[in-house]
């Protein structure tokens, strides 16, 4: 549990994606976005919302922990398709989250792999895989690159201005 409490806040994103997920020859292509996360279930659930400005996409990712398995399961669901994907699970592991799970690409049966890494206070990388082939080759095809931003202190009410 807790797992996911570095995430809490907001942050930029840098996002490196494959045009096309399942053929590493289709080119890559950059973008920018911005992620809030926040922290529920005493640290037992994360829930975030990222946006990419330039691209007119989004979507939230909503991460359970099992207290009985003691894994997590990740759920996404797509602003451009308003649908929940099947979870990928798993936990963390010597600083390294990694969660696994079957889902489909353009009809084609995958396998979907999510990494969390080089987590720091102000920093984290996540990364995503696809195999076809039921997990002997992967094909990376998504990179994001995470950066706190800066959260404003609370201000409290303002004060009037003298006319």
């Amino acid at each position: 549990m807790n797992d996911f409490d570095f995430l809490v806040g907001t942050w930029t994103v840098a996002n490196r994606w494959l045009t096309d997920f399942l053929d590493p020859g289709s080119g890559w292509e950059e973008f920018p976005g911005i992620s809030r996360a926040s922290r529920h279930f005493d640290g037992g659930a994360s829930f975030d919302e990222i946006t990419f400005p330039t691209k007119g996409l989004g979507g939230l990712t909503l991460r359970l922990y099992d207290p009985v398995t003691g894994k997590w399961s990740l759920y996404w669901a797509s602003k451009r398709t308003g649908t929940l994907f099947p979870p990928v699970v798993g936990g963390f592991a010597d600083g390294v989250g990694e969660f696994v799970g079957e889902d489909t690409y353009n009809g084609v049966p995958i396998i979907a792999r999510f990494r969390w890494s080089g987590i720091t206070p102000g920093s984290a990388h996540w990364e995503q895989a696809f195999s076809a082939d039921g997990g002997q080759t992967w094909v990376d095809n998504w990179y994001m690159d995470l950066t706190r931003q800066t959260e404003p202190a609370l201000a409290g009410p303002a004060e009037p201005q003298a006319t």
